[in-house]
């Protein structure tokens, strides 16, 4: 943080408007949000989903975590300003409110309708995704219950895919269980690097008040769980299973052992692996 900055006060810069889309992509939190979109489209390809189809859910979910992402960042800027998050251009004041808060109005706007024409059940199902996500910024983020809204956003996108299709079904029960494991566990390893300076701001979640050491194991564990689940429920044969497991088991070491966001990478690689897995099986 400058010596120079207030702690309460946002630093004022004006970027010039070749800097702005730079800003919002950054303000976005552009790596999950392409991943949990790559996740859609691989989960779209499992069910086989029509190519339009798929490209409608790809763009619903893409809208969606944009939203969620611009979100986080208007919520926490005064944290992030607090803890010197130069990283995070809003807390800088590089990124006017102005400009992320009609992005992220923006991007609800256009979530509304591309999952709505999903079907309307589907829809339904991906806006409540959604809706959980924002509850984690706006509050949950900072209780025992933080853990609640990642579980069901990435089990119910499972059943907003499979809703997709064109004669809407449920996913079998081990789907969704094992997505919101991969859920829980991307949601403690999110956290973790942050855990020091979210204590300094008032957030206590789940993985804050387990500590660090049981919160690392906590999430590697529910991890292969859901790795596991997903081999016995989709059956794919034991030379698939063990090409699969053997990666799992490397990015779990790496969930274990890795530093910064490193287990955060490694529990998207284990979810994509998974989503693979789940293709390769049908």
């Amino acid at each position: 943080m400058p010596e120079t900055m207030h702690p309460s006060r946002q630093p004022s810069r004006q970027p010039s408007r070749s800097r702005l889309p730079v800003l919002l992509v950054g303000a976005a939190h552009p790596g999950p949000a392409l991943a949990v979109a790559v996740l859609s489209g691989l989960l779209a390809t499992a069910v086989d989903l029509p190519l339009a189809r798929g490209v409608l859910v790809v763009a619903a979910v893409l809208t969606g975590q944009l939203s969620i992402g611009w979100c986080n960042d208007l919520v926490d800027a005064g944290r992030d300003r607090r803890v010197g998050r130069n990283d995070k251009p809003l807390a800088t004041g590089e990124l006017p409110r102005a400009v992320a808060r009609l992005s992220c109005l923006s991007a609800v706007v256009l979530t509304v309708p591309l999952s709505l024409a999903c079907g309307v059940a589907a829809g339904l199902t991906h806006l409540g995704c959604v809706a959980a996500a924002w509850a984690y910024n706006l509050r949950l983020k900072a209780t025992v219950w933080s853990w609640l809204p990642y579980a069901l956003a990435f089990g119910g996108l499972t059943v907003f895919v499979s809703l997709a299709q064109r004669a809407p079904a449920l996913p079998p029960l081990w789907l969704p269980a094992a997505a919101a494991l991969l859920g829980l566990g991307a949601h403690v390893l999110n956290v973790l690097p942050d855990l020091a300076e979210d204590a300094a701001t008032g957030v206590r979640g789940l993985p804050h008040r387990l500590g660090a050491g049981p919160s690392r194991l906590l999430a590697t564990a529910v991890l292969v769980l859901a790795s596991v689940v997903i081999v016995v429920g989709a059956g794919p044969g034991v030379r698939t299973a063990v090409l699969a497991l053997l990666p799992v088991a490397v990015l779990a070491t790496v969930a274990t052992t890795g530093r910064g966001r490193r287990p955060f990478g490694a529990a998207i690689g284990i979810a994509l692996v998974d989503v693979v897995l789940l293709v390769v099986a049908r």
